[in-house]
């Protein structure tokens, strides 16, 4: 019954380091909604994250995930990088960056293509470099000014009501 059969090949062992096991492509790590981390995460696999965390997180090669309860304080660097949560920082997707209608960043997004769903909140640049660059934005150049004197602006909105609707 245990026999083993001449045409079969011999079974082969790829050592491991001690301590150290593979991730496969398919392990999501998960930060629950009661961990707060303080320092800068880097990691081989993808994360999502439901709690807090300040400062920076590095996982250029892999997706992180901001879950609704999540909220980032950090520039964050991924493959992919899904926001449902709140994030206070840069977002520097190699592939894209996705801001889902529970949403909020306030900070700069670099990524070759960037979705803001209908509802979401966001504040501040985009950069849809081609080729997904990750570089840091460059500041802004001033422009050569006329005077030393801004000069103000002032902008007037006007509003219409739809038809049959009353203005109280």
């Amino acid at each position: 019954m245990w026999k083993k059969t001449e045409n079969e090949p011999p079974a082969t062992v790829t050592p491991q380091a001690p301590g150290r096991r593979p991730a496969p492509a398919s392990e999501v790590s998960t930060l629950g909604p009661s961990i707060l981390i303080k320092g800068d995460l880097t990691g081989e696999e993808d994360l999502t994250i439901h709690g807090r965390l300040e400062g920076e997180v590095r996982l250029e090669k892999n997706n992180v995930t901001v879950g609704q309860n999540g909220y980032i304080k950090a520039d964050i660097y991924g493959r992919s990088i899904r926001v449902e949560g709140a994030v206070e920082g840069n977002l520097y997707g190699r592939q894209e960056v996705v801001i889902r209608a529970s949403g909020r960043v306030q900070g700069n997004i670099v990524s070759p293509s960037v979705t803001l769903e209908n509802g979401s909140k966001f504040k501040g640049a985009i950069d849809m470099e081609p080729g997904g660059k990750t570089s840091r934005p460059a500041p802004k150049a001033e422009p050569a000014a006329a005077s030393a004197e801004p000069k103000p602006v002032s902008a007037t909105a006007k509003t219409t009501a739809a038809p049959g609707s009353s203005r109280g």
